[in-house]
């Protein structure tokens, strides 16, 4: 809709990762050298965690796609609460076939497959992404695939990728055998205020833009909204794409991103503004919601402040 407008080959701010337009901030570069490690050292099991829309999908999707022939890579992205039997989800992970529920027989064909792999000069690695959603026992099942070797060598990677809660799991005294075999872990943290105007700014650049498309303000005043998370900063940049194609701007200035951040947040449905219920007390589900928007919007004014007095001259 905005791309011709603006001069744009693409949308820049899309929800969905996009190793493409990966921008390498000090955090995210430490991650990704850090999964860079512990794919090359043959880390028995590598730890990922960052809050969600912090970019880790994005950075296991470009270690993947760096990954030599000699990898071969099984990925799992849809853990929930109910998984089910997970030695069936790491055979469809390898493209094996699954023809019982049995975990023993499934066990068994898995080993024979790393084996196999091994003994033709390949490493396996199972990436695991939304790891926080496993149940203790299936973390330690994991575990126990691991412990597959073959001439002292083990045959098996695993990356774990999940929410701080799964720091929080991995804690707990049941699974001490399993962080134990934790050789790298590294938690990805937001962006900081700099880097969120870079990371804005590496964004359009990616797509063809020819100038900075978000007045400096914008750009500050969209890192306290989004407290640094890149998947929020894409909801708000995007958004604001939209509003000042609509309203014919070539430059998106502060106050344009804050209008629409208040009109989106007064709908309730959008993630640019949090909305946040924690210490409000009533037991009228309305009055609730409204207090909540109204702490909403009172948040983005106060940023907003905030971003102009540190733009304005003196």
């Amino acid at each position: 809709m905005y791309e011709q407008h603006f001069g744009l080959r693409e949308k820049p701010f899309s929800l969905t990762p996009d190793p493409a337009l990966l921008f390498l901030g000090a955090k995210h570069m430490t991650g990704l050298s850090m999964l860079r490690y512990g794919l090359m050292n043959r880390a028995g099991i590598t730890v990922l965690t960052g809050e969600i829309g912090a970019g880790k999908t994005t950075l296991l999707r470009q270690l993947l796609a760096e990954a030599e022939d000699d990898v071969v890579v099984g990925l799992i992205s849809n853990t929930h609460e109910s998984f089910g039997n997970l030695m069936q989800w790491v055979c469809v992970a390898f493209g094996l076939p699954v023809s019982t529920d049995s975990k023993a027989i499934l066990y068994e064909q898995f080993a024979q497959y790393l084996i196999a792999q091994y003994a033709s000069g390949k490493r396996t690695v199972l990436v695991v992404d939304e790891a926080q959603n496993l149940e203790d026992r299936a973390l330690e099942e994991l575990r126990l695939l691991t412990n597959i070797n073959a001439d002292k060598e083990q045959l098996l990677q695993l990356v774990l990728a999940g929410q701080p809660d799964l720091r929080q799991k991995l804690q707990q005294p049941g699974l001490t055998q399993f962080v134990q075999r934790i050789a790298v872990d590294y938690h990805l943290s937001p962006l900081g205020l700099e880097e969120t105007a870079e990371y804005i700014n590496h964004r359009l650049l990616a797509v063809g833009a020819t100038s900075a498309l978000f007045e400096p303000a914008a750009c500050r005043f969209i890192h306290y909204q989004s407290n640094g998370v890149p998947r929020i900063i894409n909801a708000i940049c995007d958004t604001a794409l939209v509003y000042g194609y609509a309203s014919g701007e070539t430059q998106i200035s502060v106050h344009l991103v804050f209008d629409m951040v208040v009109e989106r947040v007064s709908a309730g449905l959008f993630g640019a503004g949090v909305i946040d219920f924690e210490g409000l007390r009533t037991g009228d589900p309305q009055q609730l919601r409204k207090r909540a928007l109204d702490r909403a919007r009172r948040r983005a004014a106060s940023n907003l402040r905030r971003a102009t007095a540190e733009i304005s001259p003196g």
